[in-house]
């Protein structure tokens, strides 16, 4: 029989927080991360030229740009709210469930079983990824009960798969004109309509057409 989606989400789900250590190991401490010509914390705009239709009109969050290659996470591709309770019922967890419904959103092709709250920096725990002075990211159960019992982060998104490039793929991408750059703004991943965040992303664009 098919999985339903719910139950296929709570696998999603269960392999989010199964990888979080091995998630949190692929990034840089501070004193890895490269202090010259990284994006790393920039949003990264898809141009007009875009010619793959994975990544038409998206705008990409960077967690990480160096020697190594590229990770980010798509913020404006929400693929439906979900019951916060449903999902932590799917993980077996068996405690009183918090109230209330979470966004989930689709942040690349890349290994979509895998999961990321992307965050504001007024939430921390020993297994958060701080990606500049006001976004990082957790891979955790807890913040899930967190969000809901209002203990949480103020501004979070919750999105399964992420975009990845190999050493100087994403450098050539760029030369080609596929992708703008911009200074990443918490309006524009955490708050503005997701169905106008392209449209904001380009009027902030640092390269011109």
């Amino acid at each position: 029989m098919a999985l339903t989606f719910l139950q296929r989400l709570g696998s999603i789900l269960a392999g989010m927080f199964l990888c979080a250590s091995l998630v949190h190991a692929a990034f840089p401490t501070a004193a890895d991360k490269p202090k010259d010509g990284s994006l790393t914390g920039q949003l990264l705009i898809a141009s007009p030229s875009m010619g793959d239709p994975r990544f038409l009109q998206t705008v990409i969050l960077m967690v990480r740009h160096d020697h190594n290659g590229a990770f980010g996470i798509v913020i404006n591709r929400p693929i439906g709210d979900r019951p916060l309770a449903a999902l932590l019922a799917a993980l077996g967890d068996k405690d009183p469930a918090p109230a209330g419904t979470v966004r989930i959103f689709a942040g690349g092709p890349v290994e979509p079983d895998i999961g990321f709250v992307v965050h504001s920096t007024d939430y921390h725990r020993a297994d958060t990824v701080d990606i500049d002075r006001d976004v990082a990211m957790t891979s955790s159960r807890e913040i899930l009960r967190d969000i809901g019992n209002q203990r949480g982060p103020s501004k979070s998104l919750i999105a399964f798969g992420y975009a990845g490039w190999a050493p100087g793929q994403l450098e050539g991408e760029l030369a080609q004109g596929f992708w703008f750059t911009t200074p990443q703004d918490a309006k524009l991943v955490f708050d503005n309509d997701r169905d106008a965040v392209w449209d904001h992303a380009m009027k902030r664009r640092t390269q011109d057409l």
